[in-house]
């Protein structure tokens, strides 16, 4: 388990800013961006490797299950 910033939120603030410094901004007048999204990102292969339960409660909050 782990929490951690959106990817997608990520890769949308890459793109803009890649389209600020192509048209000539300075990077030091681009500001620090951080992401204002968090996600729950739950293995359940791993768990189960460790010999861990996780409660469906849990499964249904995180925002990406990997299998």
């Amino acid at each position: 388990m782990s929490y951690g910033g959106s990817l997608t939120e990520s890769f949308r603030w890459v793109g803009v800013y890649a389209g600020r410094i192509l048209k000539g901004e300075k990077l030091a007048n681009l500001p620090v961006q951080q992401s204002t999204k968090i996600e729950l990102f739950i293995n359940l292969k791993t768990a189960e490797a460790l010999g861990l339960e996780v409660p469906a409660t849990l499964l249904t909050r995180a925002d990406d299950v990997v299998e």
